[in-house]
């Protein structure tokens, strides 16, 4: 059965740095594109960063660019989310995620984790 295992959250002041990772289990994660989401307090889910097969391709949420960096280590089976100058705004439970896709403002998501829970505050 798939699985998804998120570590790495935890408190930080603005300006602060994480990493955080995901341990795939169930998929031939070589073989897929991977994303990592993440849902804010009271709002919906908001895709963040994606990487193609074999790293071809990265995308990022705009408000993250330059700040966040998604990588993954296909031996590994792990999916990771450097994130640096962290503000109050990316307080959120990050998710990795599988078939990401939204329609309008909804983002769905065929399989992820329970998440972790990033805070950044004073």
């Amino acid at each position: 059965e798939p699985q998804f295992v998120e570590s790495g959250g935890g408190s930080v002041q603005p300006g602060g740095s994480l990493r955080l990772s995901c341990a795939v289990y169930g998929f031939t994660f070589e073989s897929f594109e991977w994303s990592w989401v993440r849902q804010a307090p009271g709002k919906g889910l908001e895709w963040v960063a994606a990487i193609g097969v074999g790293e071809a391709w990265i995308y990022y949420l705009d408000s993250v660019k330059g700040r966040f960096t998604i990588s993954r280590d296909d031996v590994k089976k792990m999916l990771y989310l450097e994130m640096s100058s962290l503000d109050t705004e990316d307080t959120a439970v990050y998710y990795c995620a599988k078939d990401v896709q939204k329609l309008g403002t909804v983002v769905t998501a065929s399989h992820r984790g329970q998440g972790t829970q990033v805070t950044v505050s004073l």
